[in-house]
C-alpha cells in the first residue's frame, strides 16, 4: 500500500491535534474548578501566571528550532504537552496545578514557530499558502468536532468523564507526534553549517532585520481585532446591544463554519496575487466589521439589530479568510531560512503579548465607551493595511509574490513569458 503524502501526513496531524484541543479547550477553566475545588478566579489567575512565565520560552524555542530543526521542536512540543496533559489527574493543589499547567504552557510557546518554520520547510511558494489554508480549515473543523466529543463525554456528569478529556487530549498530541514525525526535513547535518552561524549572530540578527521587525509591529492592532471574537463580542452583544446570550454562540459558529469551509477555496484564488495586497485587504475587511459594530450601537429595531449583527460577523470572518493564512505564509517567507526559527520566535510575540493583554485592555476600552472601543479598533487595522503597502518594496520578492509550484499552468506561463520577454 501506498505511504500517504507529505501533505496528508502533515493534515492528519494537524486534525488529530485540533480535535485534542478542541476536547479541552471549553473546559480549561471547569476541569481544574471541578478536580480540585478551587474558585475560578484562582484557576484563571494560575493559568494567566503560568501563561506569561511561558514566553520566556518563546526566544529559547526560536534558537532550538534553527539548531535541532522545526520538526523536532515541533514534535518536542507536542510530548512537553501530552506529558502535561498526563499530569493533570494529579494535580490537588494550587502549587502542583502551576507546574502543570506552566509545562503545557511552554509547549504552547513553542508551537507556533516550530509549525510555521516546519510549513516553510516541506512546501515552497503558493503551495505554502494552499497548505496554510488547508490547516486553518481543518483545524477549525477538528476544533469542533473535540468540542462535540467533550459534551458528549461531559454529559455523563462525573470526574471520570473529565479525567478522560484531559487523558484523550494528551494522547492526541502524542498521535500528532507520531505522524508529523515520519515527514522527511533537512538533516541535522545539512543544518550545522547554518546553525554555526546564526549561533553568531543570534537575536542581533533579527533585531537588523527592519522590515520583518516593522511585519511584527504591524500584526499588533490585528492582533487586538482577533482577540474581539472571544473577549469583547460577547459583552458588547448581550450587554449594550441587549441581544439574548445565546447569540454568542451562534455568531461564534457563523465565523468558525465560515472559516472551514471557505478558507481552502478562497486561499486559491488568493494566491496569484501579492500577499502584502491581500493582508492589506484582509486589514481593511476587519476595520469594515468594526465598523458596523460600531453603528449597531444606534439602532434598536430587532430584525434590523439581528440582520446588522450577523452582517458584521460575516465580515469578520471574510478578514480572517483574506489575511489569516496569507500573512502567515508572508512572514515564514520574509524569515532567512537560517535563522527562520529566531525570526519567527519573535514575530510570535506579535500574536502571544495582545493574546494576554487584550481581555484588560478591551475590556477597559469598553468599559469607557463602547463605540470608541470599535473605532480604536478599526483605526488601528487601518494604519496598519496601508503600512503594509507601504513596506512591500522593501520586502524579499519571493514572500510578496509567491511563485507557482513547478509544472502548474501557472508556473507554465511564467516560464514562457520568461523567455519571449
Amino acid at each position: 500500500m501506498r505511504a500517504p503524502s507529505v501533505k496528508a501526513r502533515y493534515m492528519l496531524g494537524m486534525v488529530v491535534d485540533s480535535a485534542g484541543s478542541g476536547m479541552y479547550l471549553p473546559l480549561s477553566l471547569l476541569y481544574f474548578h471541578h478536580v480540585t475545588g478551587l474558585p475560578v478566579t484562582q484557576v484563571g489567575a494560575i493559568m494567566s501566571a503560568a501563561a506569561l512565565l511561558a514566553l520566556v520560552g518563546n526566544p529559547v524555542a526560536g534558537v532550538l528550532i534553527d539548531r535541532w530543526g522545526p520538526r523536532t521542536i515541533v514534535v518536542g512540543g507536542y510530548l512537553v504537552r501530552a506529558a502535561g496533559f498526563a499530569a493533570y489527574p494529579l494535580v490537588d493543589g494550587p502549587v502542583v496545578m502551576f507546574a502543570a499547567v506552566a509545562l503545557v504552557a511552554f509547549g504552547d510557546v513553542s508551537f507556533p514557530p516550530s509549525i510555521q518554520s516546519f510549513v516553510a520547510e516541506i512546501v515552497q511558494g503558493a503551495e505554502r499558502d494552499k497548505l496554510l489554508a488547508a490547516q486553518r480549515s481543518l483545524r477549525n473543523a477538528g476544533l469542533g468536532a473535540g468540542g462535540l466529543l467533550a459534551g458528549s463525554v461531559l454529559a455523563l456528569d462525573s470526574d471520570t468523564g473529565y479525567y478522560a478529556i484531559v487523558l484523550g487530549t494528551g494522547a492526541a498530541y502524542v498521535v500528532a507526534a507520531v505522524f508529523l514525525r515520519t515527514i522527511p526535513t533537512v538533516a541535522a547535518a545539512a543544518r550545522r553549517p547554518a546553525a554555526a552561524t546564526s549561533r553568531r549572530g543570534g537575536y542581533r540578527l533579527v533585531a537588523r532585520n527592519r522590515p520583518f521587525l516593522v511585519l511584527g509591529l504591524l500584526n499588533v492592532p490585528i492582533a487586538f481585532g482577533y482577540m474581539v471574537l472571544s473577549v469583547s463580542l460577547p459583552v458588547y452583544v448581550t450587554g449594550e446591544l441587549g441581544a439574548p446570550d445565546s447569540l454568542v454562540g451562534v455568531l461564534y459558529a457563523v465565523n468558525t463554519v465560515g472559516i472551514a469551509v471557505l478558507q481552502i477555496p478562497v486561499t486559491r484564488m488568493l494566491v496569484r496575487y501579492r500577499r502584502t495586497r491581500t493582508t492589506a485587504l484582509g486589514a481593511l475587511v476587519f476595520s469594515l466589521a468594526f465598523l458596523a459594530f460600531a453603528a449597531l450601537g444606534a439602532v434598536s429595531t430587532g430584525t434590523v439589530l439581528l440582520t446588522g449583527v450577523f452582517a458584521a460577523t460575516a465580515l469578520f470572518t471574510l478578514g480572517e479568510l483574506l489575511h489569516g493564512a496569507t500573512a502567515s505564509a508572508l512572514v515564514a517567507s520574509a524569515a532567512p531560512e537560517d535563522t527562520r526559527g529566531r525570526h519567527l520566535a519573535a514575530y510570535q510575540l506579535s500574536w502571544a503579548l495582545p493574546t494576554a493583554l487584550a481581555p484588560a485592555v478591551l475590556t477597559a476600552l469598553l468599559t469607557l465607551s463602547a463605540t470608541g472601543m470599535w473605532l480604536v479598533l478599526a483605526a488601528g487595522v487601518v494604519g496598519s493595511a496601508i503600512t503594509m503597502v507601504r513596506l512591500e518594496p522593501r520586502l524579499p520578492a519571493q514572500a510578496v509574490r509567491p511563485s507557482p509550484p513547478p509544472g502548474s499552468p501557472e508556473s507554465e506561463s511564467r516560464t514562457a513569458d520568461a523567455a519571449t520577454g
